[in-house]
């Protein structure tokens, strides 16, 4: 089996560490780099390598980017290369994506390169593996999108909240009330940018000026007219817009 492959990664030491390796395999029939994502995508789209060992750091356009770009179906086998440990092995080992974390070994990229080679050969093996790879990628993006904690201007300090530790948020005026067990933080921030910020999986909206930490609600209490009343775990209860009602049962009940 002939295989034409692809490098990609913005730094050039990185890029020929690769090329280097895959020079040795007898199998590698063609071999091309480039230092960006933009032109990765176009030489996938012209070419269709068989192979494409993908950078996932990149300025302008990640190697997420790329594969979000070219299409999960329309993606080569792909080995992603990445400096950062989080990135490759809870998410990418558990959805059978192939990975190569930096520095790495020639033995490692030999295994890379030994797993890429039999997707290759099985037959719709790559199309399952590209529907695994946007998947993880996908949840991992998620995932890093959102605030684990928050930084807060306060005169000539920044305070950095815990996501965790806060009860509600509520809006007011062009600054939001950010409500802890014990304290209260002001933030110059619109409900709706920062609510984009947060793990809808964690924090719902509840009313048109509330959003509430769902791990940290106690109760919920029918009330009338379709409303609901929210019992936090520090006692304080918060009225519930009757629309929100079915969203918030669905999201706590996950």
């Amino acid at each position: 089996m002939k295989l034409s492959v692809l490098v990609v990664d913005d730094e050039p030491i990185a890029r020929q560490a690769v090329v280097r390796l895959l020079r040795d395999d007898p199998d590698i029939a063609e071999l091309s780099e480039h230092g960006d994502g933009a032109s990765a995508v176009g030489a996938i789209r012209a070419g269709s390598p068989d192979l494409v060992f993908l950078d996932i750091q990149m300025p302008a356009m990640s190697g997420i980017d790329v594969v979000r770009t070219v299409g999960a179906g329309r993606m080569p086998a792909t080995v992603f290369v990445t400096a950062y440990e989080q990135y490759a092995v809870k998410a990418f080992e558990a959805n059978a994506v192939d990975y190569l974390v930096k520095p790495f070994s020639r033995e490692r990229f030999e295994h890379a390169l030994s797993r890429a080679k039999s997707r290759l050969s099985t037959p719709g093996g790559q199309a399952e593996a590209s529907l695994k790879i946007m998947q993880a990628l996908d949840a991992l993006h998620r995932r890093d999108q959102y605030l684990d904690r928050i930084p807060i201007r306060e005169s000539e300090q920044i305070t950095f909240v815990d996501v965790n530790d806060i009860v509600w948020i509520k809006a007011s005026r062009n600054t939001v009330l950010i409500h802890l067990a014990d304290r209260v933080h002001e933030m110059r921030e619109t409900m709706a940018g920062l609510a984009e910020r947060l793990d809808p999986r964690q924090f719902a909206r509840v009313h048109r000026s509330a959003i509430v930490n769902v791990r940290r609600v106690h109760a919920v209490h029918p009330w009338f007219n379709g409303y609901h009343v929210l019992t936090m775990d520090t006692g304080q209860k918060l009225r519930m817009s009757r629309y929100q009602h079915e969203a918030f049962l669905k999201l706590v009940s996950l």
